[in-house]
């Protein structure tokens, strides 16, 4: 590593699990999130102060007004820009360093089977059922390290999804995509900011774990917060054997 790469990360460095071994094995890993908005925000801003080497970012929307509440990464200037650009931007003014990838199309299965193949973790950033099942899809089919997080409200949640490991299950197995599920999102319930801002902050907590190869993930935990009553609570979630996503691509 460069003198000034030993300064910028030298708080990481400093820490006994990560030392520099750590720091490099982040600066050559690529991250994929997939949604630029209120948990894309904080996760890739925190994933480039790291040093994260390679990052992609996948989201079709522009910025509206509406989203400066709590997307941290964009600013009233950026109105009207495609959310992806502008969180390039604010990635560039933290660290030019990171090489960053745009693709400003919806995350569909084509899309997601291109980019998931080649990251080394993928963070589900997205506010919809359905984009967050062919995400996980993907992730299983390529067996890659999902980090999901959503907010909505005052309550929000992470967990870690990744089937290298034998009995740890994958989203569909958490929420089965035959479930019938009521569909709300923040746009008609609100949502608290600084709440996406700690769930997008965790899950990039949880991503440079496994980049870095330090701790141990939250595989098989679904963590809950409610800020309302500032409560956290850890719920054990366990592999469906019979599960229509996964079940086929266990090794």
């Amino acid at each position: 590593m460069r003198d000034d790469q030993l300064l910028r990360y030298s708080r990481h460095i400093l820490l006994d699990e990560w030392g520099v071994e750590g720091q490099e094995r982040v600066s050559q890993s690529h991250a994929l999130i997939v949604g630029a908005g209120g948990l894309g925000s904080p996760a890739a801003l925190y994933l480039a102060s790291a040093g994260v080497g390679h990052m992609t970012l996948i989201d079709h929307d522009v910025v509206d007004v509406t989203n400066l509440q709590r997307q941290i990464a964009h600013t009233q200037e950026r109105v009207g820009q495609l959310k992806v650009e502008s969180l390039k931007n604010a990635i560039a003014q933290i660290n030019p360093e990171v090489q960053v990838e745009c693709i400003a199309q919806r995350a569909d299965s084509v899309l997601l089977n291109q980019h998931v193949a080649m990251a080394d973790v993928v963070l589900d950033c997205t506010d919809n059922f359905e984009t967050r099942h062919a995400i996980n899809l993907a992730c299983v089919q390529y067996q890659k390290p999902l980090v999901s997080g959503s907010a909505l409200k005052m309550d929000g949640q992470v967990a870690v999804y990744d089937i290298r490991q034998t009995e740890a299950p994958c989203y569909a197995c958490v929420f089965p995509p035959n479930q019938a599920l009521e569909e709300t999102r923040c746009a008609t319930m609100g949502v608290l900011a600084p709440l996406v801002g700690i769930i997008g902050s965790l899950q990039a907590t949880e991503a440079l774990k496994i980049l870095s190869g330090i701790g141990a993930s939250t595989v098989g935990q679904l963590v809950l917060f409610n800020a309302k009553f500032m409560e956290w609570q850890t719920l054990q979630t366990h592999r469906h054997v019979q599960c229509p996503v996964c079940s086929a691509h266990r090794s």
